[in-house]
């Protein structure tokens, strides 16, 4: 079994506490590794070591050469996006064609931010005083606390690292305690780069334990998050006792609204895979499928028919379509949104709890599940389940879709499925959600940003709308000739 320890100040390091804890296989609920148990003292440790490197050799770099090495780091990870695909697997359970092309796709975000480096441009400003030269700059803000889910631990932390590095900061990591392996293993790639020893540091463990420290430390100054809302609540209020910025990518209740005038197959295809992909364990999820009237039973009907067919069982297989739910305690989660919708009155046409068959090992798999007769205002429909489990709900018209789609607390993204590209144009304006997907779903890419409305977030990752996350701008006055003006009056 391997043993993984914090990596701080380019080193690997044993925990203050000297603990470690176990982690497990989704898939088979064995344990196959011990994860380093942080604490407040390797949260300081870690934090210094970040803070030296902005001080010293990453502050003093500049931009072009830091963006080389962002370069250097994307070729590191093509050579090893396998096999860190498949520690993810390992450690959450999702799907190896995922994973695997999650884990290849990720060098994209480091080449893009690695060219956008040294393209941070401030910018002189004409001003109505006379005598005086103003310009601006945007300079790093410094050590940036990231704290990352267990869904897709390493493309969700490229999101926010790329574009801090970029920007000139420096990084202190808190992973998923139930998925830390795999950004452990993308930490040795930075030595390798040639990144200053520093720049990047990992502390495992708790969030009670390690996260909580990480984000009030003193000398941190930015958050960025991907988990919970509530959680994401919890970090901004930490946040706004030290006036610090965040980046919060959070929860979702999207809605996936078909039309009529659809491709009938294609959106079936896509609302399969808005919820059934990535055993709908993604913030992304198309959990609420709006469907119009006319076409209400025939799409249902179909529906069931190709989600019936899905496949499920071991991850690293090509073969799977759906895999376990990643922790025990989501699995009992996700069981329980089932009894509660079954309890609020709506039909179970599908699935509807635990699966067992020839090709699960473990205990963690549920039945893809769609619900139909589901309300709006139903708890089925309003909080995130995070896991395969659909509620389909019926409309009329646009006017009541678009009203049904925003009655939520989140707005990450939605989908709409028709032909007609004015009513295209119409819902993406209406939608409240931070990503509109039309005529597909679940797409995303290092130039185009993301992020939500409402309770789903704040601050966008990916596109050039990123890096500024992670910049302070800066107004310089200068003045051309020494002033005798009244000193008592504002210039």
């Amino acid at each position: 079994m391997k043993s993984y320890n914090h990596y701080i100040g380019g080193q690997w390091v044993d925990p203050a506490g000297g603990e470690w804890f176990d982690t497990e296989n989704p898939y088979t609920g064995e344990v196959w590794a011990r994860i380093a148990r942080g604490t407040e003292s390797d949260v300081s440790r870690a934090v210094s070591a970040a803070k030296m490197a902005f001080e010293g050799e990453w502050g003093s770099m500049n931009p072009t050469k830091r963006g080389k090495l962002l370069v250097r780091l994307a070729e590191l990870i093509e050579r090893e996006a396998p096999r860190l695909g498949e520690i993810e697997v390992r450690d959450n359970g999702k799907l190896i064609a995922e994973m695997g092309a999650q884990t290849r796709y990720m060098a994209e975000w480091y080449r893009y931010y690695g060219g956008l480096a040294d393209k941070i441009e401030g910018a002189v400003i004409p001003t109505d005083k006379p005598g005086i030269f103003n310009f601006t700059r945007y300079e790093p803000l410094g050590v940036v606390a990231m704290i990352t889910p267990w869904n897709s631990p390493l493309l969700l932390l490229t999101w926010k690292l790329a574009a801090a590095l970029a920007a000139g900061n420096t990084a202190v990591v808190k992973p998923s305690e139930f998925t830390s392996a795999s950004t452990l293993e993308f930490a040795e790639l930075f030595e390798e780069a040639g990144f200053p020893p520093g720049v990047f540091n990992v502390v495992t463990g708790f969030g009670a334990e390690a996260g909580a420290p990480l984000v009030v430390h003193p000398h941190v100054e930015k958050v960025a998050f991907t988990g919970s809302d509530v959680a994401g609540q919890k970090i901004y209020e930490a946040a706004a006792k030290k006036i610090m910025p965040v980046t919060l990518e959070l929860g979702g209740k999207s809605p996936n609204i078909v039309f009529a005038d659809a491709d009938m197959e294609a959106a079936v295809m896509g609302a399969i895979s808005g919820i059934f992909a990535a055993t709908g364990q993604t913030c992304i999820a198309g959990s609420r499928l709006l469907l119009q009237r006319s076409i209400h039973d025939d799409f249902v009907k179909r529906l069931v028919e190709v989600a019936g067919e899905a496949r499920m069982g071991d991850p690293m297989s090509p073969e799977t379509h759906v895999g376990p739910i990643t922790t025990r305690s989501q699995f009992q989660k996700v069981l329980d949104y089932i009894g509660i919708a079954k309890a609020e009155g709506a039909t179970c046409v599908l699935g509807g709890g635990p699966y067992s068959g020839p090709s699960t090992k473990g205990s963690q798999f549920v039945a893809p599940t769609i619900f139909t007769n589901v309300r709006n205002d139903m708890r089925i429909a309003q909080e995130e389940v995070f896991g395969p489990v659909l509620s389909v709900i019926p409309f009329e018209d646009e006017v009541e879709a678009i009203a049904i789609a925003n009655d939520i607390d989140f707005g990450l993204a939605a989908g709409v499925w028709t032909s007609d590209i004015g009513r295209a144009l119409r819902m993406s304006e209406r939608l409240r959600a931070g990503t509109v997907w039309v005529n597909t779903y679940r797409a995303v890419s290092f130039t185009s940003p993301f992020g939500g409305y409402k309770r789903s977030g704040e601050g966008r990752e990916s596109g050039k709308e990123a890096i500024k996350e992670f910049l302070q701008v800066k107004s310089v006055w200068i003045a051309q000739e020494a002033s005798t003006q009244n000193p008592f009056i504002i210039r």
